[in-house]
């Protein structure tokens, strides 16, 4: 992917010098005066709270270069998400609002509760932020043999993907009627919200290229190899040695690698309905 030299997105929160991924504010009246005190110079209280954990130190974190490099890359990556989705929504007289995206280290706390790297990256509608562990970007490579950056630009335009459908009133729905399924059914239908997000990052690289010429060789099977080691059959044969379709939450590794397909070959909102009749 060309991304050296290009804009960085605004929306990052770096946590990865944070205790448990979070900075939280200190009781007490030393905290009020310190506060007041800042308030009174000019200066802006609530960038002092931030900086302020529960025992008032925050944890010294240097990364590696490489992992610095890739710091950088998935803020190129959320900026090109920025432009596209803000040019689709205004072709459509909607406004986009834009994603933060949270770096944080072994552990974080967002609107959705508490997360461990081991999760992976996540998106919580709660907050509308996307988490990621930048460590997951090695398990991509070493783990999955997803090689390339752009199987981490795919990740991070799948994530996305699902503030699109957020912003869409689809997260919502999903989550109303999951409540009244049974675990299967429930099951069933994450498995289509996945997919469709899935399509909604292969539409991005369709549009991405086209406003932007982001792409280089090889990019697009980088995703697609991406897409399929994701896939819930594949890591439970990895994982376990056996495959339990009803657990499945994501799709198959052939599902997902079909709709990022689609939605790169297209380009078209209206072919990404996973939730119709027959299209999973």
């Amino acid at each position: 992917m060309r991304w050296t030299g290009r804009r960085r997105s605004s929306n990052v929160e770096d946590r990865r010098g944070m205790s448990g991924g979070k900075m939280a504010v200190g009781g007490g009246i030393g905290t009020i005066v310190i506060v007041l005190i800042v308030w009174f110079l000019g200066g802006d209280p609530g960038q002092l709270l931030n900086q302020i954990d529960s025992g008032g130190q925050s944890q010294a974190y240097e990364a590696s270069a490489e992992e610095e490099e890739m710091a950088q890359f998935v803020s190129v990556v959320l900026a090109d998400t920025e432009e596209v989705w803000k040019t689709l929504f205004a072709q459509s007289g909607e406004t986009y609002r834009e994603p933060t995206l949270v770096l944080f280290r072994n552990q974080v706390e967002s609107a959705c509760g508490f997360a461990s790297a081991a999760s992976g990256p996540f998106y919580c509608p709660g907050d509308e932020k996307i988490y990621i562990d930048l460590s997951f970007c090695d398990d991509l490579r070493t783990r999955f043999g997803a090689q390339g950056d752009f199987a981490v630009a795919y990740v991070i335009a799948h994530e996305v993907g699902h503030h699109v459908q957020k912003q869409l009133g689809i997260l919502d729905e999903v989550h109303n009627r999951r409540s009244a399924l049974s675990s299967a059914a429930a099951n069933a239908l994450t498995v289509k919200l996945e997919l469709q997000a899935d399509f909604l990052a292969g539409m991005w690289a369709h549009h991405a290229e086209r406003m932007l010429q982001i792409l280089e060789d090889g990019d697009i099977e980088e995703a697609l190899t991406a897409a399929g080691a994701v896939g819930d059959d594949s890591i439970q044969m990895q994982s376990q040695g056996h495959i339990v379709p009803d657990s499945f939450t994501h799709g198959t590794s052939k599902q997902r690698m079909h709709w990022f397909r689609k939605g790169w070959e297209t380009g078209d909102m209206s072919q990404g309905d996973t939730f119709e009749r027959g299209a999973v």
